[in-house]
């Protein structure tokens, strides 16, 4: 918590100072000698693109996980498989006389919202971040593998980190058959639905009602194959110490895990397991007995009465990805940079981008980098003056049309490659909105569609003013950047990259970027079409002489 609020505080002071160079930047520049007198123009920069294979990514503690399976016309299948630990919501729980099972019912929201309510009070909703609607196949297992709170490898309060590709590290990989230990359910064919969920009763005249509605949710009846599991892995160990304590249940009962498989363009859910209604239930029947009376003669009375025992998950969950790769990024040139910016969610693929990287001939005829050259156009540093303002700043990333995609991703992310952090124009961005759509839209604008011919994508437009008037102002560092697909602009909280080379070291993901399963294909640096390579466009006013 001190971290957060340490970075948060930080943050703070960065913007305000920023806000007061420009403003005497502003001041500078345009004073009351010159006030009428300066001019509008505009000068354009490269930018260098090399695409990037992703190692595998941190996915234990994440806001939300993926399940299911997602088709991309260039990229691939990519499957989300899920496993999680869970605890109950009591202990030392008891189960009564002669228990019955009467069912086991497993319920995990997706994320949607209401758009109408009929006159019942039916509601009918919109799924959110739900991918696709073909059938797949979900199997749910009894997990065996022990998921350990800490590492033993580093100090003793640092918690342990799960990744993608089902390891602890680079040497410790989790067996698959510990994860599928005991099919509990499977169906062959699920489709996700918007449908409302309504749960019905029978009251005292035998007369169904509805008696609680839901939102649209991943849930099923776990008709375990084998019998007795329920029966005998909670009825028969009422009292024993493994349902009396968080780590006995832990170690006793090591959570489920969801494997999905698809033939089809198949379908992808995120699910919402911070819902209260994300809950395993166990419904079951037992016996309660009233005394009797010795003073009356009343004898002893037996009903049998329905109950519920309800397991959450809790602690250490995470997701494991599969991913088909056709295109092998690791195969291009990566000494000037690429043709297409190939960008892919998930443990997928990035780009990594060099602004003001090449060097150039000055006015003297010397050579010269790019980026002293730029410093130098705005920036005097014999007067120790700024002579220029840079009025806006932006880079257009257009899409390869070339390639067929029907789901380009709406949004895209540019951010500090060697810092892992966002650009000075995403904290300054103030866009905000309950949809995802619409939130950093001044920084970060959403995909520019063709109306006229099937919505098809046709660019990105990211603006970067305030982070080149650090460059110039502050003397910052010209860092390395990157892009990647993102499907939450919120969620920019970072999660490790597994390190298998130094290039990786200490790198680490939004988690908006590993929670998208979309890709897309961008003009690069070496693009065929001159006019569509990524350009640092920069409109500025200068004093005229």
């Amino acid at each position: 918590m001190k971290f957060n609020l340490f970075k948060i505080l930080l943050i703070v002071l960065v913007i305000a100072s920023c806000e007061k160079d420009f403003a005497s930047f502003d001041s500078q520049v345009i004073n009351s000698e010159n006030a009428i007198n300066f001019s509008t123009n505009s000068v354009e920069y490269n930018v260098t693109s090399r695409s990037k294979m992703v190692n595998p990514v941190q996915t234990n503690n994440l806001p939300s996980f993926l399940l299911g399976s997602y088709n991309h016309p260039q990229y691939g299948r990519s499957n989300s498989n899920f496993v999680g630990q869970m605890v109950p919501s009591e202990y030392n729980h008891e189960f009564g006389e002669n228990v019955v099972l009467d069912s086991v019912v497993l319920t995990i929201p997706y994320f949607s919202r209401g758009v109408d309510t009929s006159e019942d009070g039916d509601i009918t909703y919109e799924l959110d971040s739900v991918y696709g609607d073909s059938p797949i196949k979900i199997s749910v297992y009894k997990n065996n593998f022990f998921f350990r709170s800490f590492d033993p490898y580093s100090d003793f309060d640092t918690s342990q980190s799960y990744f993608s590709n089902g390891s602890l590290s680079v040497e410790e990989v989790i067996d698959s058959g510990q994860l599928e230990a005991e099919l509990l359910f499977e169906i062959d064919e699920f489709i996700p639905s918007n449908k409302q969920i309504n749960l019905t009763e029978i009251d005292t005249s035998g007369n169904t009602y509805v008696s609680q509605k839901l939102a649209p949710a991943l849930r099923f009846k776990l008709n375990n194959p084998n019998e007795n599991f329920w029966e005998s892995n909670f009825f028969e160990n009422e009292g024993n110490s493994v349902l009396t304590n968080e780590p006995n249940f832990k170690e006793f009962f090591r959570g489920l895990y969801f494997k999905v498989e698809s033939n089809t363009e198949g379908s992808l859910m995120l699910l919402n397991f911070a819902s209260s209604n994300t809950k395993l239930t166990i419904h079951y029947t037992s016996d309660n007995t009233s005394i009797g009376d010795s003073d009356t003669g009343s004898v002893d009375e037996i009903e049998t009465n329905q109950h519920e025992y309800t397991i959450n998950f809790t602690g250490n969950l995470m997701n494991i990805f599969e991913n088909e790769n056709p295109i092998d990024v690791g195969l291009l040139d990566q000494s000037n940079g690429n043709e297409n910016i190939y960008l892919r969610g998930g443990e997928g693929i990035i780009s990594t981008l060099d602004l003001f990287s090449g060097t150039t001939i000055d006015d003297d005829g010397e050579e010269i980098s790019e980026f002293d050259l730029f410093k130098d156009f705005f920036y005097d540093d014999i007067i120790d003056e700024p002579i220029r303002i840079i009025n806006e700043a932006y880079i257009e990333f257009f899409v390869n049309q070339n390639f067929s995609n029907n789901d380009e991703p709406e949004r895209i992310y540019l951010y500090n490659y060697e810092q892992n952090s966002a650009l000075i124009d995403y904290f300054l961005d103030q866009s905000v909105s309950s949809l995802t759509i619409n939130a950093k839209i001044n920084h970060l604008e959403p995909l520019v569609r063709d109306s006229l011919d099937d919505d098809r994508g046709i660019k990105y437009k990211i603006r970067i003013t305030e982070h080149l008037n650090n460059l110039i102002l502050r003397d910052s560092t010209n860092a390395k950047l990157a892009l990647a697909v993102i499907s939450d602009v919120g969620s920019v909280q970072n999660f490790k990259i597994l390190s298998s080379d130094s290039e990786s070291e200490n790198k680490s993901l939004a988690s908006g970027v590993i929670l998208s399963p979309k890709g897309t294909i961008l003009h690069g640096n070496l693009s065929l079409d001159l006019e569509k390579r990524p350009k640092i466009k920069i409109y500025y006013t200068e004093p005229e002489d």
